[in-house]
């Protein structure tokens, strides 16, 4: 059973930065993807970005330039940057992995998630 653990949320200003990071049990690339999502109070739960086993990454329009996705396959550990971060990125943030399909709907193996909360 994969077990994803998140860190690294909290409290920032608008503008400020903070490091997600995503502990996987398993070897990371033995999934075809690791992605970040985002739910916010109300909303449907969105893919804000993800990297492939092969190291291609893609982005969510309204995060490009601001988030950058890396991971580290030594420790199994997937990373979310956040810079310039705005009140409208406030969410509960969640790690993913994929270990079969192309659709975000393939995501078979959830972390707990992580509190995001941006103040103006």
């Amino acid at each position: 059973q994969v077990q994803l653990v998140e860190s690294g949320g909290g409290l920032v200003q608008a503008g400020g930065s903070l490091r997600l990071s995503c502990a996987n049990s398993r070897s990371i690339l033995s999934f075809n993807a690791m992605g970040w999502f985002r739910q916010a109070p109300g909303r449907q739960r969105e893919l804000v970005a993800l990297i492939s086993s092969g190291g291609s990454t893609n982005y969510a329009d309204s995060v490009k330039g601001r988030f950058t996705i890396s991971r580290d396959s030594r420790n199994n550990t997937v990373y979310l940057q956040m810079n310039s971060l705005k009140p409208e990125d406030t969410a509960v943030y969640y790690c993913a992995a994929r270990r079969v399909g192309v659709s975000t709907s393939s995501f078979g193996s959830w972390g707990q998630g992580t509190q995001v909360t941006v103040s103006s």
